[in-house]
């Protein structure tokens, strides 16, 4: 039993095996098929989710187990009861917590504060880690590889992109080219933890608040929603310093062969134009497949 909170309780070893794992999942869905029987999965959001919860959903039942699901209503921490006690009353009757709250992840670490149940962030207010696995999943399985791999993210610093850069930089030789609005880049908590990890593995983190500075031929063109779920900005005008960064058809004069990633839901015409999204290198829609079979390889490895 092990928990996957933060794409650091993975060892390097443990994360390329889970998403070689995942990949592997995709070509043969069903061959994984009792490896969680007789589990029961709880799965708790408190915030919306299309992808991620029905990954998760689908995901534990494709592999045997049952599951049991809350609403941001239904449990009685909304009466007062301690996430202590909540934690050890759900431990004692499940297996696996996946949960998505989209606040401080010491909740999360609250509730792992036992030995009987796994839990897994489903997404956090500073990191969203089961989305980087499906981001390397599709990397992996478009290209074979994450070594070497050259990625421009440009967009907010947000939860997703912080487990991207968390998670790219444990592959020797990756690149990860982030260009975020000034005021919008990563915390610099996650950073310097990215910084570090590249630093000892030979990848590179590098953040920019320049849209005019770009670098050419790389692989993956990324992108996110300019508001994530569950937040707002404080600035009324936040839009002005956001509009530089849209992702539009001309990013592909200097990265011809690039593909296009998009943690979704898009809102076409802000940070993606319907051009991309819809167009030949976008592989959006794969990447949310891939939701399913990264979801089912962190179940596996949680309980293994």
């Amino acid at each position: 039993m092990r928990h996957l909170i933060s794409l650091d309780d993975l060892t390097d070893e443990d994360l390329r095996a889970v998403v070689h794992r995942a990949a592997r999942l995709a070509e043969a869905p069903r061959s994984a098929a009792t490896s969680l029987r007789g589990d029961v999965v709880g799965i708790y959001f408190r915030k919306t989710s299309t992808r991620t919860r029905t990954a998760f959903s689908a995901g534990a039942l494709r592999l045997g187990a049952q599951i049991i699901a809350y609403g941001p209503g239904d449990l009685q921490t909304n009466t007062g009861e301690s996430i202590e006690d909540t934690g050890r009353v759900l431990s004692s009757m499940l297996d696996v917590l996946v949960a998505r709250t989209a606040a401080d992840p010491a909740e999360l670490r609250t509730i792992a504060a036992q030995d009987r149940m796994a839990v897994i962030n489903a997404m956090s207010e500073d990191e969203h880690p089961t989305q980087a696995l499906a981001d390397l999943t599709t990397v992996v399985r478009r290209f074979g590889r994450i070594d070497g791999i050259r990625v421009l993210y440009l967009g907010e610093g947000n939860n997703s992109a912080a487990a991207l850069a968390l998670a790219l930089s444990r592959f020797p030789g990756a690149e990860l080219h982030l260009r975020t609005p000034a005021g919008y880049g990563l915390a610099p908590g996650v950073l310097a933890r990215a910084t570090a990890h590249a630093a000892r593995t030979g990848a590179s983190i590098v953040e920019s608040h320049d849209p005019d500075d770009l670098p050419g031929g790389v692989d993956v063109v990324y992108t996110t929603r300019w508001e994530t779920t569950g937040t707002t900005k404080p600035d009324p005008d936040w839009r002005k310093a956001f509009a530089p960064f849209q992702v539009t058809t001309d990013l592909w004069r200097a990265s011809p062969a690039a593909v296009f990633l998009h943690d979704l839901p898009a809102h076409r015409g802000e940070e993606v134009t319907t051009e991309v999204l819809d167009g030949p290198h976008s592989i959006a829609f794969d990447q949310a497949e891939n939701k399913l079979y990264s979801a089912m390889a962190a179940l596996e490895w949680c309980r293994s």
